[in-house]
């Protein structure tokens, strides 16, 4: 394990590189702008491509609500989810930096087809394209932090991740919507595709910055990889169609079955080979196991009500769409202002666990809070329920990161990094598509048949937060329980690491 004070990137005794220090300087402060950059263009792809599927429906001439149509979120989330563990482990092999620009050049030119598209199957092709691309971003993009930055700059650097990770997914569909009215929806695609080329502006810079940990002799495990993206296809396919197969149809079943069995076999064959895909020793740290099961309780407890609380606001309480837009900041904004607050409290001496804690504390008082909420709720009463579910997913965002990539030896922070985003992607996509199904379900169960009233939204939504609130108060207890248990291991692991350090440089 990593000492989170040591700059994990330079042997012991070597002098300090171009990035050392608690302030970034120089190539540092390019770097971080640069994966920062990147890194905001992935979740605003994702939610901000949602408000265009009526244009893009309109302008290819395909039918709103059809499959192909839907593709085109769908195949990028897709990609993504299966694919972002393999780059983290390529990057480990072949440089953090050359994985990320690459990873950055698939998805500005994949953006670019997008924008070309003639119709949605080339679209549909282009996506997924374009998710394998935003795949490398994201785990190659938070392991160039944590080699770039050490100490109280690494601490922020990680924070920021996390803001800026946020701002994307809450101003996607703000920055999306008037770029469709005002250019068309191809010029969302067009807008990634020149930001992203700004990105690959900065790599030469970013190269400079960086002085990435000695890379393994091994190759790519090939074998793990596919099994792996075969598995999570299966897995990512099943919730996107679950709902409309049915949950307990044969096809939603068997898939699940399968890609179950798949991910045994991955598990099997990376016990029986010398560098496989995902090290089972990472997965057997309980401290780090434990920071990376806090992305999955913000799935539960914020992401499915960042989705599904603006059509309750709209059918239950009667607001229009321009009104539950503006409500839901009060859900997102602390998304934006707290990542950075809680890298302050670390830098001043509280422990990141005591920070991560009182974020899953908030989860499950939010979540039960929101059960306040009805037909005429004022907002003086709905302000801090959803301040309180935001502040659960902004004090942990970006922290997390830093801290699980800090248990993990420098060599491996790649894997490790694309292990965490595929935790968080994974559990998002589970969430959702679970919650969306369960209350459609408890809707059709409490209506009359003529519709999805208010009354049954209304009651089909408060069984759901209780639901969202026992999972979050669940993993909170497995998180405060592997943590504790993995104190021993965390100490055990930065002596063995240390060793390593001292042993390179005799």
């Amino acid at each position: 394990m990593a000492s989170p004070t040591a700059d994990p990137a330079r042997p012991a005794g070597a002098p300090p590189g171009p990035h050392a220090g608690d302030t970034p300087a120089g190539p540092g402060k390019l770097t971080l702008f640069a994966v920062l950059l990147a890194v905001f263009v992935v979740p605003t792809s994702i939610s901000g491509t949602a408000v265009a599927l009526p244009d893009i429906g309109a302008g290819t001439g395909t039918a709103q609500g059809s499959a192909s149509l839907q593709w085109v979120v769908n195949a990028f989330n897709l990609a993504f989810a299966c694919f972002t563990l393999v780059w983290g482990s390529l990057a480990d092999l072949i440089g953090r930096v050359r994985a990320f620009a690459l990873g950055a050049a698939v998805f500005a030119l994949a953006s670019l087809a997008c924008a070309l598209a003639p119709n949605v199957y080339v679209l549909d092709g282009a996506r997924a394209l374009a998710g394998l691309g935003g795949a490398a971003v994201f785990a190659c993009g938070s392991a160039i932090l944590s080699s770039a930055f050490e100490g109280p700059a690494r601490a922020k650097a990680f924070a920021l991740f996390g803001t800026v990770a946020g701002v994307g997914v809450a101003l996607g569909p703000t920055v999306s919507g008037p770029a469709v009215d005002a250019l068309g929806w191809r010029w969302i695609f067009g807008l990634q595709a020149i930001v992203l080329a700004v990105v690959l502006g900065c790599v030469p810079a970013i190269a400079r910055g960086v002085r990435e940990p000695l890379r393994g002799a091994g190759r790519l495990d090939v074998r793990g990889a596919v099994v792996f993206v075969l598995a999570m296809a299966a897995l990512t396919y099943t919730i996107v169609q679950g709902s409309a197969w049915g949950w307990a149809s044969a096809g939603t079943l068997g898939l699940l079955l399968a890609s179950l069995v798949l991910f045994g076999v991955f598990g099997a064959l990376a016990r029986r080979t010398d560098a496989p895909l995902l090290d089972l020793s990472a997965v057997r740290d309980r401290r780090f196991l434990a920071y990376t099961l806090v992305p999955v309780a913000a799935s539960f407890g914020f992401v499915t009500q960042l989705t599904y609380l603006p059509s309750y606001l709209s059918t239950v309480a009667g607001y229009s769409a321009s009104a539950a837009g503006t409500t839901m900041l009060l859900l997102t904004l602390p998304v934006l202002v707290l990542p950075l607050a809680g890298a302050k409290l670390v830098e001043r001496g509280t422990s990141p666990l005591a920070v991560v804690f009182a974020s899953l504390v908030c989860l499950v008082i939010g979540d039960l809070a929101l059960l306040l909420l009805g037909p005429d709720t004022s907002l003086a009463v709905m302000a801090p329920a959803m301040l309180v579910t935001g502040a659960g997913m902004g004090l942990s965002a970006g922290l997390v990161d830093g801290q699980a990539l800090a248990m993990i030896e420098p060599a491996k922070a790649g894997m490790a990094a694309g292990f965490l985003n595929t935790l968080r992607l994974g559990s998002e996509a589970i969430a959702v598509a679970v919650f969306g199904s369960v209350l459609a379900s408890l809707i059709a169960s409490h209506g009359s048949g003529s519709g999805p009233g208010a009354s049954s939204y209304d009651d089909a939504f408060h069984v759901l937060l209780w639901v969202m609130a026992g999972v979050c108060l669940l993993l909170g207890a497995l998180v405060v329980s592997l943590a504790r248990e993995g104190r021993g291991d965390g100490a055990e692991g930065a002596e063995r690491a240390e060793g390593a350090e001292e042993a390179r440089a005799r």
